[in-house]
């Protein structure tokens, strides 16, 4: 059975940093790529970053507004993938989800609330 379970979110100003993890179990870990993806109010699913596994080399993919401000990465040794998030703005606001797949996820998790503003 596999799980995907978030946690990190919170409420932050514009311009701070949130650090989101997601701890995944089931999977073959390793060689599966994950993905983050947020859901703003009133608006659908929204992929933000993906990360290949081994066979990928780790490449990670990012959504043009995010890039530079946003990095994902994964720790293979706690099974654990992170989405650091930099100088945020108040159009980041979402529930944050974490996915198997580079971009189209089979499972996701319940998601964790970001909210920026001032």
């Amino acid at each position: 059975q596999v799980q995907l379970v978030e946690s990190g979110g919170g409420l932050v100003q514009p311009g701070e940093s949130l650090t989101l993890t997601c701890l995944a179990s089931g999977f073959n870990f390793d060689t599966t790529a994950f993905n983050w993806a947020r859901r703003a109010p009133g608006k659908g699913l929204d992929w933000v970053a993906g990360i290949y596994g081994s066979g990928g080399d780790n490449m990670a993919y990012y959504k043009e507004s995010v890039k530079g401000r946003f990095t994902i990465s994964r720790d293979n040794s706690k099974n654990m993938i992170v989405l650091q998030m930099d100088r945020l703005k108040p159009e980041d606001t979402a529930v944050y989800y974490c996915g198997d797949g580079i971009r189209v996820a089979t499972h996701q998790g319940q998601g964790t609330q970001v909210t920026v503003s001032s």
